[in-house]
Protein backbone atom coordinates (compact mmCIF):
# COMPACT_ATOMS: atom_id res chain seq x y z
CA UNK A 1 0.00 0.00 0.00
CA UNK A 2 1.17 3.73 -1.03
CA UNK A 3 0.59 6.52 0.96
CA UNK A 4 1.63 10.04 -0.03
CA UNK A 5 3.24 12.51 2.19
CA UNK A 6 4.01 16.58 1.59
CA UNK A 7 7.72 16.82 3.24
CA UNK A 8 7.77 20.85 4.79
CA UNK A 9 10.45 23.01 4.17
CA UNK A 10 12.35 25.30 6.39
CA UNK A 11 9.83 27.86 8.67
CA UNK A 12 9.77 31.39 7.49
CA UNK A 13 8.51 33.87 9.24
CA UNK A 14 5.54 36.00 8.25
CA UNK A 15 4.20 38.77 10.53
CA UNK A 16 5.89 37.33 13.14
CA UNK A 17 4.48 34.04 13.16
CA UNK A 18 6.41 31.10 12.41
CA UNK A 19 4.83 28.76 9.68
CA UNK A 20 5.81 26.30 7.63
CA UNK A 21 5.40 25.79 3.73
CA UNK A 22 5.29 22.92 1.69
CA UNK A 23 6.91 22.44 -1.69
CA UNK A 24 5.22 20.54 -4.03
CA UNK A 25 7.55 17.16 -4.08
CA UNK A 26 6.35 14.72 -2.87
CA UNK A 27 7.32 11.91 -0.65
CA UNK A 28 5.91 8.06 -1.23
CA UNK A 29 6.72 5.63 0.70
CA UNK A 30 6.33 1.75 0.09
CA UNK A 31 5.11 -0.92 3.01
CA UNK A 32 4.61 -4.11 2.15
CA UNK A 33 6.19 -7.60 3.85
CA UNK A 34 9.21 -9.33 2.15
CA UNK A 35 8.35 -12.59 0.60
CA UNK A 36 10.06 -15.86 1.24
CA UNK A 37 13.78 -15.69 0.89
CA UNK A 38 16.47 -18.17 0.99
CA UNK A 39 18.40 -16.27 3.20
CA UNK A 40 18.12 -13.15 5.57
CA UNK A 41 19.57 -10.23 6.97
CA UNK A 42 21.10 -10.08 10.29
CA UNK A 43 18.67 -9.35 12.98
CA UNK A 44 18.98 -5.90 14.51
CA UNK A 45 18.69 -7.93 17.94
CA UNK A 46 20.73 -10.68 17.75
CA UNK A 47 23.41 -9.45 15.87
CA UNK A 48 25.55 -11.53 13.07
CA UNK A 49 26.31 -13.24 15.93
CA UNK A 50 23.42 -14.95 17.14
CA UNK A 51 22.42 -18.27 17.08
CA UNK A 52 19.65 -17.13 14.52
CA UNK A 53 21.33 -15.02 12.71
CA UNK A 54 23.28 -17.91 10.56
CA UNK A 55 20.79 -20.49 9.08
CA UNK A 56 22.33 -21.41 6.04
CA UNK A 57 23.66 -24.72 6.10
CA UNK A 58 22.60 -25.57 9.82
CA UNK A 59 19.40 -27.74 10.09
CA UNK A 60 17.10 -26.29 12.85
CA UNK A 61 15.15 -29.54 14.01
CA UNK A 62 12.14 -29.77 16.54
CA UNK A 63 12.43 -32.95 18.52
CA UNK A 64 8.98 -33.94 20.32
CA UNK A 65 8.21 -37.42 21.53
CA UNK A 66 6.18 -39.75 24.40
CA UNK A 67 8.07 -42.66 26.45
CA UNK A 68 6.09 -44.94 28.51
CA UNK A 69 7.42 -47.14 31.22
CA UNK A 70 6.82 -49.64 33.28
CA UNK A 71 8.65 -49.18 36.77
CA UNK A 72 9.26 -50.81 40.50
CA UNK A 73 8.59 -48.06 42.38
CA UNK A 74 6.83 -44.70 40.19
CA UNK A 75 7.98 -42.16 43.15
CA UNK A 76 12.00 -43.62 43.32
CA UNK A 77 11.64 -43.49 39.14
CA UNK A 78 10.54 -40.12 39.09
CA UNK A 79 13.73 -38.85 41.00
CA UNK A 80 16.06 -40.69 39.48
CA UNK A 81 14.61 -39.48 36.20
CA UNK A 82 14.75 -35.71 37.06
CA UNK A 83 18.47 -36.05 38.32
CA UNK A 84 18.91 -37.39 34.84
CA UNK A 85 17.13 -34.82 32.25
CA UNK A 86 18.73 -32.33 34.81
CA UNK A 87 22.13 -33.26 34.14
CA UNK A 88 21.96 -33.16 30.67
CA UNK A 89 20.78 -29.62 30.97
CA UNK A 90 17.25 -29.87 30.58
CA UNK A 91 13.90 -29.39 33.03
CA UNK A 92 10.75 -30.24 33.79
CA UNK A 93 7.57 -28.45 31.55
CA UNK A 94 4.90 -30.17 33.27
CA UNK A 95 3.81 -32.93 35.90
CA UNK A 96 0.76 -34.84 36.30
CA UNK A 97 0.32 -37.90 39.39
CA UNK A 98 -2.33 -40.06 40.15
CA UNK A 99 -1.63 -41.97 43.17
CA UNK A 100 -5.35 -43.45 43.86
CA UNK A 101 -5.46 -47.28 44.09
CA UNK A 102 -2.60 -50.11 43.72
CA UNK A 103 -1.77 -48.73 40.52
CA UNK A 104 0.62 -45.03 40.42
CA UNK A 105 1.09 -43.48 37.69
CA UNK A 106 2.66 -39.95 36.85
CA UNK A 107 3.08 -38.21 33.33
CA UNK A 108 5.91 -35.68 32.93
CA UNK A 109 7.11 -33.50 30.82
CA UNK A 110 10.46 -32.83 30.07
CA UNK A 111 12.33 -29.97 28.14
CA UNK A 112 15.82 -31.79 27.00
CA UNK A 113 18.43 -29.65 25.24
CA UNK A 114 18.06 -31.19 21.41
CA UNK A 115 21.94 -31.94 21.82
CA UNK A 116 21.59 -34.49 24.73
CA UNK A 117 18.02 -35.50 23.26
CA UNK A 118 19.03 -39.07 22.33
CA UNK A 119 21.56 -39.82 25.29
CA UNK A 120 18.88 -38.47 27.68
CA UNK A 121 15.96 -40.77 26.30
CA UNK A 122 18.48 -43.64 26.93
CA UNK A 123 19.50 -42.41 30.27
CA UNK A 124 15.44 -42.76 31.16
CA UNK A 125 14.79 -45.81 29.57
CA UNK A 126 17.40 -47.54 31.49
CA UNK A 127 15.28 -46.52 34.89
CA UNK A 128 12.06 -48.64 33.56
CA UNK A 129 12.04 -52.28 33.29
CA UNK A 130 10.22 -52.22 30.88
CA UNK A 131 9.61 -49.85 27.79
CA UNK A 132 5.71 -50.39 26.73
CA UNK A 133 6.12 -47.83 24.17
CA UNK A 134 8.81 -44.80 22.51
CA UNK A 135 7.36 -42.18 19.66
CA UNK A 136 10.04 -39.75 18.66
CA UNK A 137 9.48 -36.99 15.76
CA UNK A 138 11.77 -34.69 14.32
CA UNK A 139 10.94 -31.87 11.96
CA UNK A 140 13.22 -28.58 10.00
CA UNK A 141 12.06 -25.21 11.04
CA UNK A 142 14.98 -23.48 9.54
CA UNK A 143 13.32 -22.71 6.69
CA UNK A 144 10.45 -20.92 9.17
CA UNK A 145 13.07 -19.35 10.73
CA UNK A 146 14.36 -18.09 8.05
CA UNK A 147 11.32 -16.73 6.47
CA UNK A 148 10.15 -15.04 9.90
CA UNK A 149 13.71 -13.10 10.04
CA UNK A 150 13.30 -11.66 6.14
CA UNK A 151 9.65 -10.23 7.39
CA UNK A 152 11.36 -8.97 10.56
CA UNK A 153 14.30 -7.14 8.75
CA UNK A 154 11.78 -5.77 6.04
CA UNK A 155 8.87 -4.59 8.38
CA UNK A 156 12.10 -3.22 11.53
CA UNK A 157 13.05 -1.06 7.80
CA UNK A 158 9.56 -0.09 7.16
CA UNK A 159 9.36 1.11 10.98
CA UNK A 160 12.65 3.18 10.49
CA UNK A 161 11.40 4.82 7.27
CA UNK A 162 7.73 5.56 8.81
CA UNK A 163 9.92 7.40 11.82
CA UNK A 164 11.77 9.78 9.85
CA UNK A 165 8.63 10.70 7.60
CA UNK A 166 6.62 11.44 11.27
CA UNK A 167 9.82 13.25 12.58
CA UNK A 168 9.49 15.97 9.36
CA UNK A 169 6.16 16.35 8.87
CA UNK A 170 4.14 19.34 10.57
CA UNK A 171 0.59 18.69 8.83
CA UNK A 172 -1.30 17.06 11.48
CA UNK A 173 -3.58 14.70 9.15
CA UNK A 174 -0.27 13.35 7.65
CA UNK A 175 1.04 12.43 10.77
CA UNK A 176 -1.36 10.86 12.32
CA UNK A 177 -2.06 8.49 9.16
CA UNK A 178 2.02 7.71 9.71
CA UNK A 179 1.32 6.95 13.64
CA UNK A 180 -1.65 4.63 12.51
CA UNK A 181 1.05 2.92 9.89
CA UNK A 182 3.68 2.74 12.77
CA UNK A 183 1.27 0.70 15.22
CA UNK A 184 0.29 -1.46 12.64
CA UNK A 185 3.95 -2.35 11.86
CA UNK A 186 4.64 -2.31 15.23
CA UNK A 187 2.49 -5.08 16.37
CA UNK A 188 3.20 -7.26 13.17
CA UNK A 189 6.76 -7.31 14.30
CA UNK A 190 5.95 -8.05 17.69
CA UNK A 191 3.93 -11.15 16.19
CA UNK A 192 6.51 -12.42 14.37
CA UNK A 193 8.93 -12.25 17.19
CA UNK A 194 7.05 -14.05 19.46
CA UNK A 195 6.83 -16.85 16.32
CA UNK A 196 10.58 -16.66 16.26
CA UNK A 197 10.93 -17.05 19.87
CA UNK A 198 8.47 -19.69 20.35
CA UNK A 199 10.08 -21.73 17.45
CA UNK A 200 13.81 -20.80 18.87
CA UNK A 201 12.73 -22.29 22.03
CA UNK A 202 11.57 -25.73 20.48
CA UNK A 203 14.26 -26.28 18.57
CA UNK A 204 16.77 -26.12 21.46
CA UNK A 205 14.70 -27.90 23.67
CA UNK A 206 12.93 -30.90 22.58
CA UNK A 207 9.55 -32.01 24.29
CA UNK A 208 9.17 -35.51 25.35
CA UNK A 209 6.63 -36.63 27.25
CA UNK A 210 6.87 -39.62 29.99
CA UNK A 211 4.70 -42.08 31.73
CA UNK A 212 5.53 -44.03 34.91
CA UNK A 213 3.57 -46.73 35.62
CA UNK A 214 3.87 -50.32 37.67
CA UNK A 215 1.36 -51.65 35.31
CA UNK A 216 1.28 -51.97 31.47
CA UNK A 217 -2.22 -51.25 31.51
CA UNK A 218 -2.14 -48.41 33.95
CA UNK A 219 0.69 -46.85 32.09
CA UNK A 220 -1.38 -47.41 28.40
CA UNK A 221 -4.27 -45.72 30.43
CA UNK A 222 -2.49 -43.20 31.87
CA UNK A 223 -1.01 -42.04 28.72
CA UNK A 224 -3.91 -41.70 27.10
CA UNK A 225 -5.49 -39.46 29.30
CA UNK A 226 -8.89 -37.72 30.09
CA UNK A 227 -10.30 -36.39 26.91
CA UNK A 228 -12.78 -33.69 28.31
CA UNK A 229 -13.40 -32.84 24.27
CA UNK A 230 -14.28 -36.86 23.56
CA UNK A 231 -16.38 -36.90 26.43
CA UNK A 232 -18.69 -34.09 25.29
CA UNK A 233 -18.62 -35.60 21.69
CA UNK A 234 -19.60 -38.93 22.86
CA UNK A 235 -22.62 -36.64 25.11
CA UNK A 236 -23.70 -34.87 22.19
CA UNK A 237 -24.04 -37.81 20.16
CA UNK A 238 -26.16 -39.57 22.77
CA UNK A 239 -27.88 -36.87 23.01
CA UNK A 240 -28.76 -36.60 19.54
CA UNK A 241 -29.21 -40.17 19.04
CA UNK A 242 -31.87 -39.84 21.64
CA UNK A 243 -33.49 -36.97 19.69
CA UNK A 244 -33.27 -38.97 16.50
CA UNK A 245 -35.26 -42.02 17.95
CA UNK A 246 -38.00 -39.35 19.53
CA UNK A 247 -37.91 -37.59 15.91
CA UNK A 248 -38.42 -41.07 14.02
CA UNK A 249 -41.33 -42.13 16.62
CA UNK A 250 -42.78 -38.44 15.86
CA UNK A 251 -42.76 -39.35 12.57
CA UNK A 252 -44.36 -42.88 12.31
CA UNK A 253 -47.21 -42.27 14.52
CA UNK A 254 -47.82 -39.20 12.04
CA UNK A 255 -47.47 -40.63 9.30
CA UNK A 256 -49.26 -44.66 10.23
CA UNK A 257 -51.14 -44.42 13.70
CA UNK A 258 -52.99 -40.98 13.30
CA UNK A 259 -54.69 -42.25 9.81
CA UNK A 260 -55.64 -45.59 11.24
CA UNK A 261 -56.73 -44.27 13.91
CA UNK A 262 -58.83 -41.64 12.33
CA UNK A 263 -60.65 -43.59 9.86
CA UNK A 264 -61.22 -46.35 13.02
CA UNK A 265 -62.79 -43.52 14.89
CA UNK A 266 -64.96 -42.31 11.74
CA UNK A 267 -65.62 -46.40 11.24
CA UNK A 268 -66.82 -46.73 15.04
CA UNK A 269 -68.68 -43.37 15.12
CA UNK A 270 -70.15 -44.33 12.15
CA UNK A 271 -71.70 -47.60 13.38
CA UNK A 272 -72.98 -46.42 16.70
CA UNK A 273 -75.25 -43.76 14.40
CA UNK A 274 -76.47 -46.61 12.75
CA UNK A 275 -77.13 -48.61 15.47
CA UNK A 276 -78.61 -45.96 17.29
CA UNK A 277 -81.02 -44.90 14.44
CA UNK A 278 -82.11 -48.33 13.16
CA UNK A 279 -81.34 -50.85 15.73
CA UNK A 280 -84.16 -52.46 17.99
CA UNK A 281 -86.01 -49.92 20.23
CA UNK A 282 -85.76 -50.54 24.03
CA UNK A 283 -88.75 -50.68 25.47
CA UNK A 284 -90.38 -48.01 28.28
CA UNK A 285 -92.27 -49.27 30.52
CA UNK A 286 -95.81 -47.25 31.00
CA UNK A 287 -96.23 -45.69 34.42
CA UNK A 288 -99.74 -46.39 35.22
CA UNK A 289 -100.41 -44.08 38.24
CA UNK A 290 -100.50 -45.04 42.31
CA UNK A 291 -102.78 -47.73 43.54
CA UNK A 292 -104.50 -47.58 46.46
CA UNK A 293 -105.34 -50.44 48.20
CA UNK A 294 -107.60 -50.80 51.24
CA UNK A 295 -106.55 -53.47 54.11
CA UNK A 296 -109.82 -53.18 55.81
CA UNK A 297 -112.66 -54.08 53.97
CA UNK A 298 -114.95 -52.55 56.56
CA UNK A 299 -113.55 -49.58 56.90
CA UNK A 300 -115.12 -46.54 54.81
CA UNK A 301 -113.62 -45.07 51.93
CA UNK A 302 -112.25 -42.18 52.00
Amino acid sequence: MKRKFTAPTRPRIVSGVESWTSEKRITTLTVSAAPSVAAAAPDANTGSGGTLAVLDNNLQIVYTGSLQLVVTDVQQALAKAKTAVAAAGGYIGASQANSSGDQPTATITYRIPAARWDDTIGALEAIGTKVVSEQTQAADVGGQLVDLQARLANLRASETALQNIATNTAKVSDLLEVQAQLTDVRGQIEELDAQRARLADQVAYGTLVTTFGTEVQAVQVAAKGWDPASDVDGATAALLGFGQHIASGAIWFVIVWVPFLLVAGIALFVVWRLLRRFGPKRMVPVDAGPTWSNPDPTAPDA
